[in-house]
């Protein structure tokens, strides 16, 4: 395993990335009967990492912001197709879970996960217990993104596998083909 190397206050591994980011969680008062409060993330800022919360930053009429903590957005080398999805949105987004907790009432909703993957986002909002939505890539944020994909992503080709053909015998080997990429041996041999 190689050292972790340090560049501008975030830990850059041969393998992974990670850097705290605070996360903003806006209160809206519901139009609705069911309930009286609506939750959600907002906005993301690596300059309030550290910062103690929860802490209430602003409010206004029927609404407040939130400092409602920190999470860690970590890259990993092996999903930087996913990220390239995340950069690709205009604009460039990552993804926030907020989980219940319990036993405050007042700021119910604190920071679980921070992403750039939309489908590791998406296991979250399935079972439906999180909060998950899709915010802005803070700038900063953006370029550490697309330093680490350009430093890791490895295109893999679709392999598309075919049918042994009835006569086949039982133990014969599958055969591939590469869609959209060179002729896999079976065409070649063709």
């Amino acid at each position: 395993m190689e050292p972790d190397e340090f560049e501008g206050g975030k830990r850059v591994s041969a393998s992974s990335a990670k850097l705290e980011l605070a996360v903003v969680v806006e209160r809206r008062r519901a139009k609705s009967r069911w309930v009286d409060w609506v939750w959600r993330p907002v906005e993301l800022v690596p300059e309030l990492a550290g910062e103690p919360a929860p802490r209430l930053l602003v409010e206004g009429e029927g609404w407040t912001r939130w400092l409602a903590g920190t999470a860690t957005l970590e890259l990993h080398r092996k999903e930087t197709a996913d990220y390239r999805l995340a950069l690709s949105a205009e604009p460039p987004q990552l993804y926030v879970v907020l989980r219940r907790v319990e036993d405050d009432p007042e700021l119910p909703w604190r920071p679980f996960l921070i992403t750039a993957s939309p489908f590791e986002a998406q296991v979250y909002a399935e079972p439906g217990d999180d909060l998950v939505e899709a915010l802005p890539m803070p700038e900063p944020v953006v370029g550490l993104v697309q330093d680490f994909v350009e430093r890791h992503h490895v295109d893999t080709p679709f392999l598309k596998r075919r049918r042994k053909s009835a006569d086949a015998a039982p133990d014969a080997a599958s055969e591939f083909e590469v869609v959209g990429g060179t002729p896999s041996n079976a065409e070649e041999r063709s």
